[in-house]
């Protein structure tokens, strides 16, 4: 059975309240503090029949390993780890074009947070990443997305390649960032069927991931840097998707 997991901050809190509340299995707040965004959470959590632990700010550092708590951590059951047969479920249930997000082992947890946020506001039908040396979900990550992590499902698959392989059988256009690309994003059609694979901080994607993509793209560098931060250019990305669908 998986660990518990700590989620903390304000939004992050909202989310599990409002997706699955009863994962919540114990709550910390900042003793002292009476403001209105704090006070509606914990008036949704009141019904939950739990104790809300009033404690001092040095308990919620330490809980938070650090975190920027805003006042208050809970305690969740772990959510369940999805694998490829969710990923299978996940695309036979889709009635409209595919929208998947691969990270090919993105191991920052601010990076996933924020990839995270991106994709719940650009809706993505699921995140995919590998198993090993890519991370996984976390405080932090729960945190820096602000609830998303709790709405965009996380699959963590054995083989990347493989996964590859089977979203283009099942008809999803794989379309891989690389400064190798020849064509910009925006020569790329993005309307149909679409998995995006973004790479790793400073390496990029790996060569064999590289090498099971249907195609290649990249995004413009006019300055001196090399290259974008994985979560600024994933949004970069998502958002010539939603573009280019709302254009149609």
């Amino acid at each position: 059975m998986s660990k518990p997991e700590t989620i903390f901050g304000i939004h992050a809190v909202q989310q599990v309240l409002e997706s699955d509340p009863m994962r919540i299995l114990e709550i910390w707040v900042l003793e002292g503090r009476h403001d209105k965004r704090l006070q509606t959470v914990l008036e949704a959590l009141t019904p939950l029949g739990l104790t809300i632990n009033q404690v001092q700010r040095k308990t919620l550092d330490k809980l938070s390993q650090q975190g920027q708590h805003q006042g208050i951590v809970v305690r969740c059951k772990a959510q369940p780890v999805l694998n490829e047969n969710d990923l299978q479920k996940i695309v036979e249930r889709l009635d409209k074009p595919a929208f998947f997000l691969i990270l090919d082992e993105v191991q920052d947890p601010h990076n996933l947070g924020a990839c995270f946020r991106t994709a719940d506001a650009t809706g993505v039908d699921a995140i995919i990443v590998p198993k090993n040396k890519a991370c996984g979900l976390s405080p932090t990550v729960h945190k820096v997305a602000c609830g998303a992590a709790t709405t965009i499902p996380f699959i963590q698959v054995t083989n990347l390649a493989r996964t590859l392989q089977w979203l283009q059988k099942q008809n999803i256009w794989v379309i891989g960032t690389s400064d190798h690309a020849q064509k910009w994003i925006y020569d790329v059609d993005f309307t149909a069927n679409i998995a995006m694979v973004m790479g790793a901080e400073g390496t990029g994607l790996r060569r064999l991931t590289e090498e099971h993509c249907d195609e290649l793209v990249k995004l413009p560098m006019l300055g001196s840097v090399e290259s974008l931060n994985v979560s600024v250019a994933t949004g970069v990305c998502l958002y010539e998707v939603v573009k280019q669908r709302l254009n149609q």
